[in-house]
């Protein structure tokens, strides 16, 4: 990027260009002006913002040998460039705010950011996410979402289980009832709670199902005002693009229709999907292969792949299986390869580029790809070298490789004067800054590449102890964060321990593992002297249907250096397995949801170096996924109040003085 110096001779240059009475804008005396090729087309232009009764207006001219030439309209896409790029030099009239979390006793907490990294809204959500556009931002508390505005006031109170994102000016919330709308008042705009309501307002159609007689879903289609404006009775419905949704009829037929829910054509396939400028994807039979329609029916491309997406771009990805392996390519609407069917995997990154993947591992293709970037007349642009890769924004998109996550522009080229951050994640740009999560942390930069903020690395506990965060990566396929203890006499050996727990070991550096693993922790539990870590972790064998997690507890004096296990809490020869045992037996018989999700007859009482952790709640005594329930019920937990073991609980030990 060129600037042009601020100065009278550039400013007399382009004054007669500007509208009568239009004033340029200025920051300390200098006008704002940047010099760029906004559009890829090589030629450089200029541009800033000029104010004309009042209102701003932004400008940008095409310099042609000196002669400037008034770019009209200006495009979608290089507006958005245009003022973000401004945004780098131009102090910014709007508050700005940013989430940020910050790992504390108890857990992480979120709050918001200025965009000079100064901590606004005070870290106090459970979780946080960016404001949109209406000024409002989705955050968690008291295990309930709801949405603040800039001030911290809550607009749409913590109720609901689940918030999703504002878009058309109304969100889909969740509560116990069920699914309903809201408007950015906080106000419920459905009349009843639905079963489902499936995505985000999108052309003024959202869909929503109910449960018929038969037990069978039916969805139908609700307007801004929440009411039914095309009725709940299709089997299967697309959400409206240009106006058109695909939806399924209780008879079996799919019909296209318009936003009053009106049959523009009916079709007589086994499938029709994945409408997109046009065409439909379909199918003569349920096991056949797929191909395409017009809007009227009449077949354009044959049937002959076995995926077929929607056409965005006037271009379609596809698949086409051969000795149970299936590539994909992208076609034309006229159904010719131009990027031809040769790779395990095709993103559609917008502007014209796409990701090709293929196998790291040819014997296991379903380990992972490695992308590269082609355009779309086939052209391969890169080598095979990223590992993730975002679409494109304003001409650029964000890679990562196996060392670094940078950005690179549409030639695959990495823009040197972005943040080149280590490590293995995503960057975009956000309002002013460029906001990174890599290796599952959260980092700010401003637009020149600056760091902003970043995750603190100690987490004070008083004033003589702390933890620090320590990040341990031998492998791209293998990250833990461990915690350190600072302030303790003799600290090497239950520091020693505490890397051992989280999952710090010989990995080999190049070698291709056989899984990916994370490993995190929790400052989840401080008082006097007992210092309790959760250490958690997820281990994912490539190929597998899911991975396992895992939890473990540290349960540390700070004072003596000892970590203790669950006996040390109770007398010497005491029945406390027994006790236990019995306490949970009855809370299981006393409450009907652990039917839900307990194995019958799989809970047998709990072992002598049973799982647990201590909190303000008392004894928590957990099992592991599969132990007494399905893997979907996670980590069971059973939490008994100190009262309840008072009469075998050592108050004369280690444990118990520890924290008392």
């Amino acid at each position: 990027m060129m600037m042009f110096g601020y100065n009278n001779d550039l400013v007399n240059w382009i004054k007669p260009y500007l509208p009568i009475g239009a004033e340029l804008e200025y920051r300390n005396n200098q006008a704002i002006l940047q010099y760029l090729d906004l559009d890829g087309d090589g030629i450089l232009e200029i541009f800033g913002v000029y104010h004309l009764n009042r209102s701003p207006y932004l400008f940008v001219f095409k310099n042609f040998n000196g002669q400037l030439i008034y770019l009209y309209p200006i495009s979608p896409a290089v507006e958005k460039r245009a003022l973000r790029m401004l945004s780098v030099n131009q102090e910014t009239r709007a508050i700005y705010l940013f989430p940020v979390v910050i790992k504390e006793i108890g857990g992480n907490k979120w709050g918001y950011m200025d965009a000079k990294g100064k901590l606004v809204l005070p870290a106090s959500y459970e979780h946080a996410e960016d404001f949109q556009d209406n000024g409002l931002a989705l955050v968690g508390l008291l295990h309930k979402s709801g949405a603040i505005n800039a001030n911290g006031y809550f607009i749409v109170q913590p109720k609901y289980e689940t918030i999703n994102p504002f878009s058309e000016g109304r969100a889909v919330v969740n509560d116990r009832q069920g699914f309903k709308v809201i408007d950015e008042s906080g106000k419920e705009i459905t009349g009843k709670a639905y079963s489902i309501i499936v995505g985000e307002y999108k052309e003024g159609r959202v869909r929503a199902a109910e449960i018929d007689k038969e037990g069978v879903y039916v969805y139908g289609y609700l307007n801004k005002r929440g009411k039914e404006v095309i009725p709940l009775s299709y089997v299967t419905a697309s959400e409206f693009v240009q106006g058109k949704a695909i939806v399924k009829a209780k008879e079996g037929s799919y019909q296209l229709i318009d936003l009053t829910g009106n049959v523009i054509q009916s079709y007589p396939y086994a499938e029709v999907t994945n409408f997109g400028q046009g065409l439909l994807a379909f199918k003569n039979s349920s096991d056949g292969k797929l191909g395409y329609i017009n809007e009227q029916g009449k077949i354009v491309i044959k049937p002959q792949f076995s995926y077929a997406g929607p056409f965005i771009g006037s271009l379609a990805i596809v698949g086409l299986t051969e000795n149970n392996k299936e590539n994909y390519g992208v076609i034309d609407q006229n159904g010719q390869f131009v990027i031809k069917p040769n790779y395990n995997q095709i993103l559609n990154l917008n502007e014209d580029r796409f990701a090709i993947g293929k196998e790291m591992d040819p014997k296991q293709p379903c380990m992972r790809s490695i992308f590269a970037l082609a355009d779309s007349e086939g052209h391969i642009l890169t080598g095979f070298i990223f590992n993730e890769i975002t679409s494109f924004q304003d001409g650029l998109a964000s890679v990562s490789d196996n060392q670094h996550t940078y950005f690179i522009d549409k030639h695959g080229k990495r823009s040197e004067h972005l943040p080149i951050v280590s490590g293995s994640g995503s960057l975009r740009f956000d309002k002013t800054l460029i906001k990174g999560e890599i290796d599952n942390r959260l980092f700010y930069f401003n637009q020149a590449g600056k760091l902003v903020w970043k995750q603190a690395d100690v987490i004070p506990l008083d004033k003589q102890f702390s933890v620090t965060q320590h990040k341990y990566k031998p492998n791209k396929d293998y990250l833990v964060y461990f915690p350190q203890i600072v302030g303790m006499e003799n600290s090497e050996s239950v520091n020693c321990t505490l890397k051992e727990l989280a999952g710090v070991k010989p990995v080999p550096v190049n070698k291709q593992l056989e899984s990916i693993y994370s490993g995190d922790f929790e400052i989840t539990y401080y008082k006097k002297d007992l210092l309790v870590i959760e250490i958690t972790g997820y281990d994912y064998p490539f190929c597998a249907a899911h991975g396992m997690p895992i939890r473990k507890y540290a349960h540390l004096d700070l004072k003596t250096g000892s970590i203790y296990q669950l006996k040390d809490l109770f007398k010497a020869d005491s029945p406390y397995v027994k006790v236990i045992s019995d306490l949970i037996r009855d809370q299981i018989k006393s409450n009907n949801q652990y039917s839900s999700y307990l194995f019958p007859d799989e809970y047998h009482g709990i072992r002598v170096d049973q799982p647990f952790f201590i909190s303000e709640s008392g004894l928590n005594i957990y099992f592991n996924p599969y132990e007494i329930a399905a893997f979907a019920a996670g980590f069971p937990t059973f939490t008994i109040p100190i009262e309840d073991l008072q009469a075998i609980i050592n108050i004369n030990g280690e444990l118990w003085k520890s924290f008392h």
